[in-house]
Formats: structure tokens, sequence, C-alpha cells
């Protein structure tokens, strides 16, 4: 029996008696051609080790599988078990850990290699686990994730755009960033109350160090928290204008309107005046 062979998923899932939790933020993707798609765009083959999160009752799961790829998959719900348990029963290239992945250590999981992250990530935790990603000691060799669509306007818009603000500038002082798939909501069971998409980040070779992504965090809650405000108002805690002077930014300016080599310039005359 191969994964192709398995039962269909609405079919396992009823077999199992499974329903998604709202408390987990799970919405659960049942549809193989989206998921088979999501799996192409993640570029993943069989030399390929990825770290799927919240893979509920597998349909991202078995399309990863079916590229050859070896998957890792992190869950916290439990319930799960018996119907991922089948998955594994007809794939040595599936191992399942169940635990939370805002606590698990990702290089452990990855054996210390190369390893890409792809997940239709549960609502309620993809914020932080994208940050921690970004940002934490391990750094994946490519992510393919799942948001609501408003997440990855956030994640993707620049300068001036509307949804541009401090997870943008995080996202993009450390990856390429692009939105690659628009998910409608009817998709999902339950149907979610927004849309989703799916977003294609590929870290930088030349990665911020963990200090100055420390600082970066620092000077992008300080400006975003008081986005309206001119820099020289919003920043004045860090060091105001003598800071955004070394920068070389306008003072007058709006963190909405500075670009990410703006933000990079204040870590980095924070770090300087320290």
């Amino acid at each position: 029996m191969n994964v192709e062979d398995l039962p269909p998923l609405r079919e396992a899932l009823e077999a199992h008696g499974l329903w998604a939790k709202k408390a987990f933020g799970q919405h659960f993707l049942l549809d193989l051609n989206i998921t088979r798609k999501i799996a192409r765009l993640a570029e993943v083959g069989p030399d390929d080790h990825v770290i799927e999160v919240g893979p509920g009752p597998g349909g991202l799961t078995r399309a990863l599988l079916e590229t050859g790829a070896r998957v890792t998959a992190v869950e916290k719900d439990e319930r799960f078990r018996p119907l991922l348990d089948e998955v594994v029963a007809v794939s040595d290239r599936l191992s399942v850990i169940f635990d939370d992945a805002l606590k698990v250590d990702e290089a452990r999981l990855a054996e210390s290699s190369p390893a890409h992250v792809v997940s239709n990530l549960p609502y309620n935790v993809g914020t932080p686990l994208l940050i921690k990603w970004l940002t934490g000691p391990w750094t994946p060799k490519s992510l393919t994730l799942m948001f609501q669509r408003e997440v990855a306007d956030r994640i993707t818009e620049g300068p001036g755009e509307e949804a541009y603000g401090r997870l943008a500038v995080i996202v993009q002082a450390t990856c390429a960033a692009r939105r690659v798939m628009d998910v409608p909501a009817r998709a999902f069971s339950p149907p979610p109350k927004v849309e989703s998409a799916v977003v294609r980040l590929e870290p930088l070779s030349e990665r911020p160090s963990s200090q100055r992504l420390d600082a970066l965090q620092k000077i992008t809650a300080a400006a975003f928290g008081q986005r309206r405000k001119m820099l020289r108002s919003s920043l004045k805690v860090l060091g105001g204008d003598a800071l955004i002077e070394a920068a070389g930014i306008d003072p007058q300016a709006r963190a909405e309107v500075v670009p990410v080599a703006g933000f990079l310039a204040l870590a980095d005359a924070w770090l300087a005046a320290r």
C-alpha cells in the first residue's frame, strides 16, 4: 500500500470521529489538488527533508510524501495520532512528533542538516512561529507557509502599502518573500471566516546577525507601536533625533514609509550608540 492508496481524508476523519478544534485554530485542508499544488510550490523532492507543523489529518503531509521528500511532522493534538500512524504505516519517510511547535528544537529535528518548512499553519500561532524561524538560532532552507490572507499581506507588502508594518520589516530583512497562491475559505473544513494565502520565503544569503535582529525588533516595536507619529517622537526613548540622523533617515518620516534598509540602518545606529 502507498500513500496514494490511503482512504480519502474526509472518510478517514469520519472513521476516527475527528473534527477541527477552534481552540487550536484548526481548519482542515482536505482538497488534495490544493495540497499537491502547495507541495509543488515548495519545490521539494526526493533529496529534501521537510518539517511540517500542524499536519492535522495529514492532507498536506500526503502531498509532500508523494514528492519523495522525507517529512517530520510536528503535531500538538494527540487526537490525530491514530490517523497519522496510518500514514506512517505506509511510508517510512514520515516521522511524527507530538509536541508544541513553539517549543521544539528544529535543529534537532533537522538533524543539523538543511530542511524546508512547509505548513498550513494553525491560525493562532502562525506569526509567532514565523518570527521564531526567522530570528532564532536555526535557519530553514526555505519556508512555504499558509496564513490568513491579511497576514500574508503583512508579510509581503512594502513601504507605503496598507499592510506594511513590523512583520514585513522583520521578514524582508531576512528573506525574499512573495505570495504564490490564494486559497478560498471553501477549500477548508470547516470554512474559516477569512481567505487564506500561501507565502514562499527564501532566506537571504547574508542574514542579519542575531544581535542586529534583536536591535531591529526593538526599533520596529517602538516605531510601529506609534505608527502615525513621526519617528522623532516614536523613537524618542531609543535615541530620538540623534539616532535617526545617524541612520540618515528623515526625523519627520513615519514608520509606514521607511524601507527595510532604513530600519536596518536605525538598528545599526542604535547598536553603535550603546
